[in-house]
């Protein structure tokens, strides 16, 4: 690629998104195309900024990092999307990998392995931390290590509400938040509460937490 890469950061904590912009500087052949705090803001200007790579966390409020993921790439097949994330756990590279990303890296990595997770997946390459990659290797060896989320049961649109839900949101909030009916969103809830065997919201909340779709903040 003669043009720089142009890389688009997606992070909802202030001082981390400024480290990040800093180390991205400082790599050369790479321009920054801009940044989000999170999910739903970032598919607005993604939209219209057209990165080569976004660099986006795991865990954002409203709408988390692999479920903007999927609909991202949905809207830009030829987009990379390399997950920022404090977890280690294989089950976590899993489910970035399977919400289609082409990269998952540790956030305390070295400018070193930022610029070579980038000009790896700008190739078409995966690039994985080696930090994470001896998790990874244990769970496809021994995948009872790795037991399917109950997540996967939830469609993308359950997926969203869950998390609004344990935000705190009202179903009037989250019908405005996501210009649906309220009715759609009730729905969706008694939907949720089928499936997951769960038959009221706090037990929704301590699920969603449980299953890192968001975090108390």
């Amino acid at each position: 690629m003669n043009r720089p890469v142009r890389v688009f950061l997606v992070e909802d904590h202030g001082l981390v998104r400024a480290g990040i912009r800093a180390l991205l500087e400082k790599i050369d052949g790479v321009a920054i195309a801009g940044d989000a705090a999170e999910g739903r803001e970032a598919l607005e200007r993604i939209d219209r900024h057209r990165p080569d790579i976004v660099l986006m966390d795991i865990s954002m409020p409203g709408l988390n990092g692999l479920q903007a993921a999927e609909q991202l790439l949905k809207r830009h097949p030829q987009l990379r999307i390399v997950f920022l994330s404090m977890h280690t756990e294989g089950e976590y590279v899993l489910a970035a990998l399977r919400a289609g990303a082409s990269g998952y890296l540790i956030k305390d990595s070295c400018l070193q392995e930022l610029e070579l997770a980038i000009r790896s997946v700008v190739k078409g390459e995966v690039f994985i931390s080696p930090a994470v990659s001896k998790h990874l290797v244990d769970g496809i060896r021994n995948p009872a290590a790795l037991p399917a989320s109950p997540l996967e049961r939830l469609t993308r649109r359950q997926k969203e509400i869950l998390q609004l839900i344990a935000e705190g949101m009202t179903t009037k909030e989250i019908a405005v938040r996501l210009n649906v009916s309220v009715k759609t969103v009730d729905t969706h809830r008694t939907q949720l509460m089928e499936r997951l065997d769960i038959h009221d919201v706090a037990g929704l909340v301590r699920f969603a937490i449980a299953h890192r779709l968001t975090e108390l903040r």
